[in-house]
């Protein structure tokens, strides 16, 4: 049986080369094979995982010998942690090794959906020309709020200043208000009523938490600037789905950008919801994934389990 079981996809050569030594068993689809993935994971000593696979229920009581969770990421809502430290599993996400991704694709959605012209490409390749419909707005002098102050907020922070916002606002209980962290990123601190009050783009950095479920509903919605934007590359289910749809239709703001979703894949009336919604980008949850980031992940991760076994 295999040390080492990889559900989903990985950088190959940090497999090759990073796992030399281990019998390891990958099956990037394995995730969606849930018998032969008990089956074949009933005896290992580690487990490698994206977001997809439930690390929870009777597949981690079916592994005995398991001493170590690996994720190729940081979110943990798909692990049992709780379960896991009950038992001395380690559980250990790739911390830090996806923030530049994650933060250019934050900057990337804030400048489309400000500018809105690459919602055109239809009526253009029509034939159709409508410069006065397409003038959008520059990020220049905007005010920027981050709700949560994390690792990865604060590198999308480093990337906005050099776009000239005006100010930045950031939300986060966990950061207190004297923390040297403000000043060293040029931010400031607010309540989350404030920041939705004044930010023109907002973006989510938070883990899906009892707390953060559903923290922007239809009120915070309306407590939003009109012309707002909002992205969500953190976690589904801190945006309340039903309400944002309802709130672009209603104009309440201007647009958004959903990486992550309550349920993965969308399907059915989760899918449904969103046709014919205005000014919305929908990506498959991605934002953290480049051919970059997905080598530095990959071998972090490594790193992490060959330490955890020793």
């Amino acid at each position: 049986m295999p040390d080492i079981v990889i559900t989903e996809f990985m950088d190959e050569a940090a497999i090759q080369e990073g796992l030399k030594g281990f019998d390891v068993h990958y099956d990037p689809k394995l995730v969606d094979k849930p018998d032969e993935l008990a089956a074949v994971a009933a005896n290992c000593r580690a487990l490698i995982v994206r977001n997809r696979t439930q690390v929870r229920g009777a597949l981690l009581s079916g592994m005995a010998n398991v001493k170590a969770i690996g994720r190729l990421g940081v979110g943990l809502d798909n692990i049992d942690v709780e379960a896991c430290k009950a038992r001395g599993i380690a559980v250990l996400p790739a911390t830090g090794a996806n923030n530049v991704a994650v933060a250019e694709y934050v900057v990337t959605a804030a400048l489309i959906l400000l500018r809105g012209a690459w919602f055109a490409t239809d009526r253009v390749a029509a034939g159709q020309w409508p410069r006065n419909d397409l003038i959008g707005r520059e990020v220049r002098n905007k005010t920027l709020g981050l709700v949560g102050f994390g690792g990865i907020a604060r590198d999308t922070v480093a990337r906005f200043r050099g776009l000239a916002v005006s100010r930045i606002l950031a939300y986060d209980p966990f950061v207190p208000a004297d923390s040297p962290l403000w000043a060293a990123h040029g931010a400031e601190p607010a309540t989350l009523e404030r920041l939705l009050a004044e930010a023109d783009i907002v973006s989510l950095h938070v883990p899906l938490t009892e707390e953060t479920r559903n923290l922007i509903d239809a009120a915070a919605l309306k407590a939003m600037k009109r012309g707002a934007v909002l992205i969500n590359a953190a976690r589904g289910g801190v945006v309340d789905e039903a309400a944002l749809v309802a709130g672009l239709k209603a104009g309440e703001i201007a647009g958004a950008a959903l990486d992550v979703f309550d349920v993965e894949p969308l399907k059915g009336d989760g899918a449904a919801q969103f046709a014919g919604c205005p000014n919305l980008i929908l990506t498959p949850h991605i934002a953290g994934v480049t051919e970059e980031s997905n080598v530095d992940v990959s071998w972090v991760t490594v790193e992490n389990v060959k330490k955890a076994l020793g």
